[in-house]
């Protein structure tokens, strides 16, 4: 699987935004949001990676540096420089143009946990692996018009538990596909597991993805500029969108 895994032509990164349990009560953050974001294998080697690399070079002495974007909103830690309204709207410019001209496509899926409950009481799926199923079912609609079926999967370690559990759930999906996708079993892929230490890349663009989406979704009238952004590399294909917010009503 490996070695199938290096010759694809797209890899998948995925990260999450919001808490994935049903036991969780946030009435200020009630949704769990899942983003995969998939790039071609040449334009993440070629674009992406030396553009982002080189926005760090621009504010910090190395790439060392993780985008989160809960550390860029609040200005925690290296990024408290974003407390000088100039230098942060110059390094918000900069990372702004990045995510709007690098070549990508997303796929995301949010689940309202307490509507949820409220619909399928005891019966009620994983978020976490409900959102999982959602993503691939339309990425295997992309790639199988891009004549592909290989695709490696990055997601951010969360635990060992945690990575067992969404490991088991997704060798299920591939293996016995899904009640709309029985194409599913095609797919030739691997999930491995890195937390944010790595420095990956694909990793951080995804979480800079997620936050505006589920800000959107809590808080659809109010100004998101990042959502724009993100929104126009959200996949499309005629009745076929990488977005949906589960359950619907």
């Amino acid at each position: 699987m490996e070695s199938i895994s290096r010759k694809s032509k797209y890899i998948a990164f995925l990260d999450e935004c919001g808490d994935h349990s049903l036991n969780a009560s946030d009435k200020g953050f009630p949704i769990f949001l899942l983003v995969m974001l998939v790039v071609e294998r040449k334009n993440y080697v070629e674009v992406m990676i030396p553009k982002v690399n080189k926005l760090k070079l621009d504010y910090w002495s190395h790439e060392g540096v993780n985008l989160h974007n809960r550390d860029i909103r609040k200005a925690n830690g290296p990024f408290s420089f974003l407390n000088d309204s100039g230098l942060r709207d110059k390094f918000l410019y900069d990372l702004s143009k990045i995510m709007k001209e690098c070549k990508y496509k997303l796929f995301i899926s949010a689940i309202d946990k307490q509507k949820h409950k409220n619909k399928y009481g005891p019966n009620a799926y994983n978020p976490y692996n409900l959102a999982l199923k959602f993503n691939l079912e339309r990425v295997w609609n992309f790639l199988s018009l891009e004549n592909e079926n290989e695709l490696p999967i990055i997601a951010e370690s969360r635990g060992v538990k945690e990575d067992n559990a969404l490991e088991i759930e997704f060798l299920r999906l591939l293996q016995y596909g899904s009640e709309y996708i029985s194409g599913l079993t095609s797919l030739k892929s691997k999930l491995s597991f890195k937390n944010k230490r790595h420095n990956i890349i694909g990793m951080q663009l995804a979480d800079l993805c997620a936050h505006p989406c589920a800000r959107h979704i809590l808080k659809p009238n109010q100004k998101n500029q990042a959502f724009d952004i993100v929104l126009e590399h959200v996949y499309k294909n005629r009745d076929i969108k990488g977005w949906k917010v589960f359950p619907e009503n």
